[in-house]
């Protein structure tokens, strides 16, 4: 189905029962379950915009919306969420370590409980101007269920 949907231009990185599909913007997880591979994770990688847009964005992504810009605000972002009806609210900031979804220091976390979507958000001020903008967004089914 994502093949139908992304296409084939893709990086499948396999590891014991785990599937990472890299369509570059756009990543998606999966787990062998008895030969069935389904999805349940699926990541923008929104910070791969800034070095380029076309060979980032998938043909198909490109062809349905047109041209990506190549960063978004999470002020915009929050606000176009807002405009759904939906609410963005901050999730307690992580230890400076790197955490399991391999953010460290110098990136907010935001989560959307209608949908369960986690946005990460650059906040180093000293990052080459790009505080404040979506570094990626990820959401899973386990993320759904919760949100329902």
């Amino acid at each position: 189905m994502w093949g139908t949907t992304l296409g084939d231009d893709c990086l499948d990185t396999e590891d014991g029962g785990l599937l990472r599909r890299d369509y570059g913007l756009v990543e998606l997880s999966f787990q062998d379950e008895d030969g069935a591979w389904p999805c349940f994770g699926l990541s923008v990688q929104v910070h791969r915009l800034r070095w380029d847009t076309e060979s980032s964005v998938p043909a198909p992504l490109r062809d349905a919306y047109g041209d990506f810009a190549p960063s978004t605000r999470f002020v915009d972002l929050a606000a176009a969420i807002a405009g759904l009806g939906c609410s963005v609210e901050p999730e307690p900031e992580p230890e400076p370590e790197p955490d399991e979804d391999g953010t460290a220091e110098g990136i907010r976390r935001y989560r959307v409980p209608e949908s369960g979507m986690r946005i990460f958000v650059r906040a180093d001020e000293d990052d080459q101007g790009q505080s404040g903008a979506v570094r990626s967004l990820s959401v899973s089914p386990a993320s759904w269920s919760e949100a329902g």
